[in-house]
């Protein structure tokens, strides 16, 4: 009987606990498959040895992609501004550590993709060898 009494205080708390409505996805850009090597011996690509160098690669997901060394690894982003509709000035630039939207100047830093409206940058995974990058999702 203290078994059965039990589940049913029990239960409810399971069904309780919630995600606190987060939800990642972004109307403004969409999902991309693709698969990407870089190697950072070609001089293009060099600067991406140094910490808090970024580098633009065009081409890939919505409008190119960021990669950026934070000093404990590398972050790739999409280089659509995550808070606009994708038009002719949707494509972000490098400013030092942080990219810019040239349609509402709002900065994101490379580190985290955080800025300070609803969406953060559309991030990519990043694998190392060596001095091959690989980009995907």
């Amino acid at each position: 009987m203290k078994k059965i009494l039990l589940l049913f205080v029990a239960v409810p708390f399971f069904f309780s606990c919630s995600d606190s409505g987060f939800d990642n996805t972004n109307p403004f850009v969409s999902n991309y498959t693709f698969t990407i090597d870089i190697n950072m011996n070609l001089p293009t690509y060099s600067n991406l040895k140094y910490v808090s160098n970024a580098v633009y690669y065009p081409g890939i997901g919505a409008r190119g992609i960021i990669i950026f060394n934070t000093g404990s690894g590398y972050n790739a982003f999409d280089a659509a501004c995550p808070n606009q509709a994708i038009s002719s000035c949707s494509t972000m630039t490098i400013n030092g550590i942080n990219a810019v939207c040239a349609c509402d100047t709002e900065e994101y830093s490379l580190f985290t993709g955080q800025g300070t409206l609803k969406y953060p940058m559309k991030q990519y995974r990043v694998q190392v060898n060596g001095t091959l990058l690989r980009v995907y999702n």
